[in-house]
C-alpha cells in the first residue's frame, strides 16, 4: 500500500528515542520530510543526520515541550525549514506516576500541554495543508486503570478526550486528528529495560498480563501512527487506536 507521504512535511516531538523515533525513522523512509525534537542537542543532530540519509528533509531543534515559547519557536522554526506542516505527532511524556503535586504539574506541562501548544502552533500551517493530519500518543493506561493511575492515566486520558474533540472542530477544515494508545513498549534505554532491571519481579508480572508473551516494540506503535497520519487514512479521525497485543480488558464498540 503507498501511503501517500511521499514530500509530506512533519513535526514528531521526542523524536530521538523510543517510540518518537521510530515514529519520524518511518516518517522519513516513506517520503517525508520530517523536523523533530528533544531536550539532548547531540542526540538530535545525530538522529537528523542519520535520518537524512533517506533521501529527505530533515530538522532538528532542542526543545523542552514544556516551554511554550519555546514549543512554538520550534514550530515555526520547522515549518520554514520543511516549507509547511501536514502532519504533527505529539509523542513526548513526562512518566509522571507518582501521586505528588510535583508529578501532576510535570504531567501537565508535558503531557497535555505539550500536546495542545503544539497542535495550537501548527494549525495555521495546517489550515493550509489538503492533507493536516494530527496524531496524538495517548496510552493504554488512560483507558484503563492500572500501576499507572493519577497523574500518568489522567492526563493520558484526557488527551484522548481531546483529540476526538479536535477531530469533531477541525473536520469541516479536512484536518484529521487520531490517537494511539501503545501498550507496554520495550526496547533499550526505555522504561520497561530499566524495570526489568531494576524490579525484576514487577517486570515478569507485568509481562504475564498480555495474552502475547511479550511487549510491544517502538516499531510496531509506529506503524499505527504513521499508518494514522497519511493519506492512506482520509476517511479516519476521531478514533483512539490501541496498540496493545490484547493486554486491555474493556470491550471497544
Amino acid at each position: 500500500m503507498d501511503l501517500g507521504l511521499k514530500g509530506l512535511k512533519a513535526v514528531v516531538t521526542g523524536g530521538t528515542k523510543g517510540i518518537g523515533r521510530a515514529i519520524a525513522r518511518t516518517l522519513a523512509a516513506e517520503g517525508a520530510h520530517v523536523a523533530l525534537c528533544a531536550r539532548n542537542a547531540d542526540e538530535v543532530a545525530m538522529t537528523a543526520l542519520e535520518f537524512s540519509a533517506l533521501g529527505v528533509k530533515v530538522f532538528g531543534g532542542v526543545t523542552d515541550v514544556a516551554d511554550g515559547p519555546g514549543l512554538a519557536a520550534f514550530v515555526s522554526a520547522a515549518a520554514e525549514a520543511l516549507g509547511g506542516i501536514d502532519i504533527v505527532v505529539a509523542n513526548v511524556s513526562a512518566l509522571a506516576v507518582a501521586g505528588d503535586e510535583a508529578a501532576w504539574q510535570s504531567g501537565f506541562a508535558v503531557d497535555l500541554m505539550g500536546t495542545v501548544r503544539l497542535v495550537n502552533a501548527a494549525m495555521p500551517h495546517l489550515e493550509r495543508s489538503a492533507h493536516g493530519a494530527i496524531v496524538t500518543i495517548s496510552s493504554v493506561s488512560g483507558r484503563e486503570i492500572d500501576f499507572a493511575a493519577g497523574p500518568y492515566g489522567a492526563f493520558k486520558a484526557a488527551i484522548i478526550h481531546y483529540t476526538h474533540g479536535l477531530a469533531c472542530q477541525l473536520a469541516g477544515k479536512r484536518i484529521r486528528a487520531n490517537s494511539v494508545s501503545p501498550g507496554n513498549t520495550y526496547f533499550p534505554g526505555g522504561v520497561w529495560e530499566q524495570i526489568e532491571q531494576g524490579n525484576p519481579e514487577f517486570f515478569k508480572q507485568a509481562l504475564a498480563l498480555n495474552p502475547t508473551g511479550r511487549m510491544g516494540t517502538p516499531q510496531e506503535m509506529a506503524n499505527a501512527a504513521v499508518f494514522l497520519a497519511s493519506p492512506a487514512a482520509s476517511f479516519i479521525t476521531g478514533t483512539n487506536l490501541l496498540v496493545d497485543g490484547a493486554l486491555t480488558k474493556g470491550v471497544q464498540f
